[in-house]
C-alpha cells in the first residue's frame, strides 16, 4: 500500500515525511504522551518509494505474528517458530543475533527478531525483503 493508504489504515496521526531527495523514511504514531514518542524502533512504519514495506517494534506491548515479543529469550523464539528460523550473528552486538523467519504463506513477508548479548529479544520487525533485512533502517 502507499504511504497515504498506510496512514489511513492506521487511523491515527503519524509523524514523518521524506527529506529532500530521500525515498526512504519512517512514519511514527503520534502519542498522547510525548514521553512515548521515541526513536523509530519504538513503533514505526517504513516507507520506501511511497510504499509501506516494513514496521519496526521496540516496545514490550506489541506482539509479533506467531506470538514472539520483546524480552523473550532466543530459546523462547526457537520454540515458537521451530524449524523456521535462520540465525545470523548481530552486526553490532557481540553475542547478539538476528532470528529471521519467513512467513508460512506466499506473502513473501519476513519477521526478524534482534537479540542482545544476553540472548533476549531487544526489538523486532516485519516486512518485505530486501527492506526487512536493512540493518540500519533507511540508512
Amino acid at each position: 500500500m502507499t504511504a497515504t493508504e498506510a496512514t489511513t489504515a492506521w487511523g491515527g496521526d503519524l509523524n514523518g515525511k521524506p527529506g529532500k531527495g530521500e525515498i526512504c523514511y519512517y512514519l511514527n504514531p503520534v502519542s498522547a504522551n510525548p514521553a512515548e514518542n521515541r526513536s523509530p524502533a519504538y513503533l514505526a512504519f517504513m516507507i520506501e518509494s511511497d510504499k509501506f514495506v516494513r514496521y519496526d517494534v521496540g516496545n514490550d506491548k506489541e506482539v509479533a505474528p506467531g506470538g514472539g515479543k520483546r524480552g523473550m529469550t532466543i530459546d523462547d523464539i526457537r520454540k515458537l517458530y521451530a524449524g523456521r528460523i535462520e540465525e545470523r550473528p548481530h552486526k553490532y552486538v557481540e553475542g547478539g543475533h538476528y532470528l529471521r523467519i519467513k512467513a508460512d504463506d506466499d506473502s513473501g513477508a519476513v519477521l526478524v527478531f534482534e537479540t542482545d548479548a544476553a540472548g533476549k529479544v531487544s526489538e523486532w520487525r516485519v516486512g518485505q525483503p530486501p527492506q526487512v533485512d536493512y540493518i540500519e533502517g533507511c540508512s
